[in-house]
């Protein structure tokens, strides 16, 4: 996790992670964009709806420990590649506590057997209360949310989802 700034927001944070998935590229790419399937994955989401043909909203709990905000998000798709790549927007607000905002680039191509590699990056940020939590109770707690969506995805999707290590910086 790096820390650096995002759109305004204090300390943004990197997460990423690589995953095998046990189905096709075009039954990964459908249930990445079936809400069903969304709203099952996404630990205390309420609600989470198309309301145009690139952007959805969602209404989530979140657990950060000692605080449980509810966020109202918007969430936008774009440079979307059917099937290969697209990113995810998103911003949230979470009343008292601020507001957080973050951005996804997610890619899906084929490994032998018919699986599916999942590749994941995103970064991220906090403004306001949320952000005086402290930044390792926010960084751990969003990595270990973005790790269980994708082992829910898998059980919600009827795939086995695996975490691949991280690949080791060049030197």
């Amino acid at each position: 996790m790096t820390q650096r700034g995002n759109s305004g927001l204090e300390n943004g944070m990197d997460f990423g992670g690589q995953y095998r998935v046990a189905a096709d590229r075009m039954a990964v790419w459908r249930a990445l964009n079936d809400t069903e399937v969304l709203k099952a994955c996404i630990p205390g989401c309420r609600t989470i709806e198309w309301v145009s043909e690139d952007a959805l909203v969602a209404e989530i709990a979140v657990n950060l420990g000692v605080a449980h905000p509810v966020f109202t998000g918007d969430l936008k798709l774009s440079n979307v590649v059917p099937a290969q790549t697209y990113t995810l927007t998103g911003s949230g607000r979470g009343g008292l506590l601020g507001k957080a905002e973050a951005s996804a680039d997610i890619a899906l191509s084929d490994m032998p057997g018919g699986e599916t590699l999942l590749a994941f990056t995103a970064i991220g940020g906090a403004s306001g209360r949320i952000m005086s939590l402290g930044k390792a109770l926010i960084g751990n707690s969003a990595q270990k949310v973005i790790d269980g969506f994708f082992l829910r995805f898998g059980e919600a999707m009827g795939a086995t989802v695996s975490p691949l290590p991280a690949e080791p910086a060049p030197s």
